[in-house]
């Protein structure tokens, strides 16, 4: 992952780092009545986002330590609520 100086964004995402950009997509969001996405621990603390309502599914996700992050994703469907972690340990990380 390319190391990005000074990116453009309010909030916890500001600043340099490296970061995970991706576009989600799925055969059937009617199947969901949620689908929230994030890391696991949150440098920032930000709380897993909801994706469904976001017209352009897609996200970006400042990584601070890929050996103890990981990505998460998780599912309702109204009755069960399923939950996939990622390992990020495997990312190369450009540094400075």
């Amino acid at each position: 992952m390319k190391y990005v100086e000074n990116y453009v964004e309010s909030g916890p995402l500001a600043g340099s780092g490296n970061y995970l950009a991706l576009k989600f997509t799925s055969t059937d969001w009617d199947a969901y009545t949620s689908v929230k996405v994030g890391l696991d621990p949150s440098a920032s603390g930000m709380e897993l986002v909801e994706i469904l309502t976001d017209p352009d599914k897609d996200g970006v996700f400042k990584i601070s330590d890929k050996d103890t992050q990981n990505f998460v994703v998780e599912v309702s469907d109204g009755t069960t609520t399923s939950r996939f972690s990622y390992d990020l340990s495997g990312l190369i990380c450009e540094t400075e």
